[in-house]
C-alpha cells in the first residue's frame, strides 16, 4: 500500500468570507497544500527506510508547534503583502511587508498570529490576551493503533479561520503557582470567531459537532 498524499477539498471553502491583508482563498489552499507535500516527501522516504511516519514521531505540542511556523513560512510566500516577522518570538507571526524595520517587531498590530490545534472549533491557548487578527489551522491526526501505518489517515486540515479578536473575547487560564498563565477565548469570543472567520470546514458526515456551516456547495 502506497504512501497516501493528501490534497486540499476545493469545495470546502468559504467563497464568500472577506480575507484581511489582501490574502486570498488561493493563498491559504496552497499554504495548506505545501505542508501536505512536505509530510507526503518525508513519509514517503521515513517508510522507504522502515522509519515510523513523522506525524507519529512527534510529540503532539511539537507537531503544532511544528505546523504553526510551517503555514507561517507557506502562508508568507503565497501572500501579496505578509511577510515572516524576524524579530525571535516577535507578534504577530505575519506582518505587513516593510511595515515595520527591517520586516521585525516585537509587538505590533499589523499582520496575522498563525495557530495550529487538533482542538475542534479552534480555541486555543496563548499567552496573553491582546486584539489581533488570528489565524488558526484545525487538524487532525489518526492515531488508531490498531491499524497499521499506512492503513491510518495521514495528518488532515478540517478547519480554518482567520478573523479579528479582541481583549475581551478572552478569558485567563490560571496555572498555579509552578504554571505559565495564559488565555484561551470564552464561550462568545470563540462563537464570534468561529461566525466571522471560517474559511475552511471539512470534517467526515460521521464526526459529531459538525457545523451546519460545513460545506458551501
Amino acid at each position: 500500500m502506497p504512501i497516501t498524499r493528501q490534497t486540499v477539498d476545493l469545495s470546502k471553502f468559504n467563497r464568500n468570507i472577506q480575507l484581511p491583508y489582501g490574502l486570498r482563498i488561493s493563498d491559504i489552499q496552497m499554504a495548506m497544500q505545501d505542508v501536505y507535500d512536505f509530510f507526503f516527501d518525508m513519509n514517503s522516504h521515513l517508510h522507504q527506510n522502515g522509519l515510523a511516519r513523522l506525524d507519529d514521531m512527534l510529540r503532539p505540542a511539537n507537531l503544532t508547534g511544528t505546523l504553526s511556523d510551517m503555514l507561517t513560512d507557506t502562508l508568507a510566500k503565497h501572500s501579496r503583502t505578509l511577510v515572516p516577522n524576524t524579530y525571535h518570538n516577535g507578534h504577530p507571526d505575519l506582518i505587513v511587508r516593510d511595515r515595520y524595520p527591517n520586516n521585525s517587531v516585537k509587538s505590533g498590530t499589523e499582520g496575522i498570529e498563525v495557530k495550529s490545534t487538533k482542538k475542534k472549533g479552534g480555541a486555543v491557548d496563548m499567552h496573553g490576551a491582546r486584539n489581533q487578527t488570528l489565524a488558526v489551522f484545525v487538524y487532525s491526526v489518526d492515531n488508531d493503533k490498531a491499524k497499521t501505518a499506512l492503513e491510518r489517515d495521514f495528518l488532515t486540515f478540517r478547519e480554518v479561520y482567520i478573523a479579528e479578536v479582541r481583549t475581551d473575547d478572552f478569558r485567563r487560564n490560571d496555572r498555579g503557582e509552578l504554571g505559565t498563565r495564559t488565555a484561551t477565548l470564552h464561550a462568545d469570543g470563540v462563537a464570534r470567531f468561529r461566525e466571522e472567520g471560517l474559511v475552511y470546514y471539512d470534517w467526515p458526515s460521521n464526526v459529531s459537532g459538525q457545523s451546519s456551516k460545513g460545506t458551501w456547495r
